[in-house]
């Protein structure tokens, strides 16, 4: 029988997730809670901390970034972490059922999809598959407004694109969902936006709407 949690604030939850990271960043984690216990304890139910949307890549395993374990993080990823109805739909979940207090988008540096997305703007792109296309169009949008401010024929930066991105994400989650913006709203919950740096390990959070600090 898993046993009820004590309700955490937002900040709390954000504060135990950045000490994970430190943890896997110092190449100490403690992997909790993936025992045989642990599974057991979880077949009736779940409380997970936090939930997190971030991209596919293989590289971005978030349970092993912030050192937890079975049950802890409410994980929905897509490539590039684009808003979609299902996307928005399972965030709800964790926020109304789960009553998660955190949510987490993560992004990060060296993506495909914002490499795909700069690449698009290119006069002499390679066609990219129309299922791919649609998917990153958000992120082709970001491209496209760094463009407009950018000098005629400079290279567009990715880590420039990718945070724009992501902060629209974080913006479009509050905007196109009430039971998100309510939640922040009352208190119970806060959205940190966040990119991975691959080489470091590191988690570096770019902007925060409620109180997560």
């Amino acid at each position: 029988m898993t046993t009820v949690p004590t309700p955490v604030s937002p900040a709390e939850a954000w504060r135990e997730m950045v000490k994970g990271n430190g943890r896997f960043i110092a190449g100490e984690p403690r992997h909790p809670r993936q025992d045989v216990e642990r599974r057991g304890e979880l077949v009736g139910s779940q409380y997970p901390k936090a939930a997190l949307f971030g991209c596919s890549d293989s590289r971005l395993a978030a349970e092993i970034i912030f050192d937890m374990g079975l049950g802890d993080l409410f994980v929905i990823r897509n490539a590039g972490q684009v808003i979609s109805d299902s996307v928005i739909g399972s965030i709800e979940y964790a926020v109304a059922i789960l009553k998660v207090p955190l949510v987490v988008v993560l992004g990060h540096d060296e993506c495909g999809a914002v490499a795909a997305a700069i690449a698009s703007e290119k006069s002499d792109s390679a066609q990219i598959p129309p299922h791919i296309q649609k998917l990153i169009e958000p992120v082709v949008e970001s491209a496209k407004a760094i463009r407009a401010r950018s000098e005629v024929n400079a290279e567009l930066d990715a880590g420039e694109v990718g945070r724009l991105h992501l902060r629209g994400t974080v913006a479009d989650l509050v905007r196109q969902s009430e039971v998100i913006s309510e939640a922040i709203a009352d208190g119970s919950l806060a959205i940190v936006g966040a990119n991975y740096k691959l080489l470091e390990g590191q988690v570096v959070p770019d902007v925060t709407i409620g109180n997560a600090r």
